[in-house]
């Protein structure tokens, strides 16, 4: 295997932090992006699920319940299911995207780390991502600033960037997420779509590498 850190080879993870098996894959790919700590570079690309949808989690209630068991059953992490009752919050996945991009413009390094805790505020504190607040404890916990953050998450730019990720994402040809990929210079080689394993995506990287 190359041993040394080069800028064009990278991972580059497409996921949504609203989207289930994004969800499920996070632990399997926190281990990957911990297994090539010094050799890869990890990249967080905001691949825009359901951006802007209108849709209730209640009008989505049996669609993303047996989602998020399939989700459970495949990874063993934990959902809480009171907000799938919730007919007043949207299943639009823009703010907590748009959210995971005011930390990543600041410092990529805590981009990972921001998107799954912001994961684990939805999936199992059931946090509205649609508010500023709901991601406080978050940014505590990765020394990020509050009131900047709060003052981003209602730019114009920031709301501008984020949808410069979306089209980003399409630009790739991912069509599902997850999706990591593996670049090396002018070739990208996709790694997982979907589901899978530390194991299953390590051994795909290492044949390339």
């Amino acid at each position: 295997m190359n041993q040394s850190f080069s800028q064009d080879h990278k991972l580059i993870y497409v996921g949504d932090p609203m989207c289930s098996w994004c969800y499920g894959i996070s632990e399997n790919l926190a281990a990957v992006k911990e297994h090539y700590k010094d050799k890869l570079e990890f990249e967080v690309v905001l691949g825009g699920l359901r951006p802007y949808n209108t849709e209730t989690m209640t009008d989505l209630k049996n669609f993303l319940t047996h989602h998020w068991e399939d989700v459970h059953k495949a990874s063993g992490l934990p959902f809480t299911y009171d907000i799938l009752d919730n007919g007043q919050i949207t299943y639009d996945t823009e703010p907590p995207s748009r959210a995971t991009v005011i930390v990543r413009s600041v410092d990529a390094e805590k981009a990972f780390m921001f998107f799954k805790e912001a994961q684990k505020a939805f999936y199992v504190d059931n946090k509205n991502m649609h508010l500023a607040t709901s991601y406080h404890s978050i940014l505590d916990k990765i020394g990020f600033d509050k009131t900047f953050f709060d003052e981003a998450f209602e730019s114009p730019m920031m709301k501008e960037l984020v949808k410069a990720d979306f089209a980003r994402s399409a630009k790739l040809g991912v069509t599902s997420f997850p999706t990591l990929i593996l670049q090396v210079g002018d070739k990208y080689v996709v790694v997982a779509k979907g589901y899978a394993t530390k194991d299953q995506m390590i051994a795909t990287i290492d044949k390339v590498l």
